[in-house]
């Protein structure tokens, strides 16, 4: 078996999407940061992310029947940076954010939102794996995408159409 520092090493090479995930339990909300979303089916519409037992948001988590999952783009860096801060209260500006009509927080900034219940909690290692069915989606499907938001080696990345690796250039460089 590898060491937990090789293993945290071998991940942070590998980039990540990056997710506000927000939930409300007892009127108590939460909002945390996560590059470990993951679509697991379309039909029907599942996803996981998985949350350390030592977040301060576990045991809301834990207690809640839904949440919402902000699929972050790079315009969205501040909502990246507010769900990672510690120690900070996550929704003391009130103009950021709103209840949706089944009370979980959102964050409107967000290009793509998803409410999900939770259908799961598994428990693995030192952290919990949630999986949940997407109920309600915000989606613009008229705009634009905007650039992507990833997350590797600690810091944060932009993805755009500057950054497209083109699988065709590659096999004409490995010909020549």
């Amino acid at each position: 078996m590898i060491s937990p520092d090789d293993f945290k090493a071998a991940f942070r090479s590998h980039p990540a999407g990056v997710a506000l995930i927000t939930a409300d339990a007892h009127g108590v909300p939460i909002a945390l940061t996560a590059s470990s979303v993951s679509a697991v089916s379309a039909d029907p519409p599942l996803l996981m992310f998985s949350v350390s037992v030592h977040s301060s948001s576990a045991v809301v988590l834990r207690l809640a029947d839904t949440v919402v999952v902000h699929l972050l783009s790079a315009e969205n860096l501040d909502l990246a940076v507010l769900g990672a801060t510690s120690g900070i209260d996550r929704f003391a500006d009130t103009t950021r954010w709103r209840r949706l009509d089944t009370g979980e927080p959102v964050f409107d900034d967000a290009h793509t939102w998803l409410r999900a219940r939770i259908l799961h909690r598994i428990d693995a290692g030192g952290s919990t794996v949630f999986v949940a069915t997407a109920v309600e989606s915000r989606l613009d499907h008229g705009a634009e995408l905007p650039d992507g938001l990833v997350y590797q080696n600690r810091t944060w990345h932009r993805l755009n159409a500057e950054s497209v690796a083109q699988p065709t250039e590659l096999v004409a460089q490995s010909r020549s």
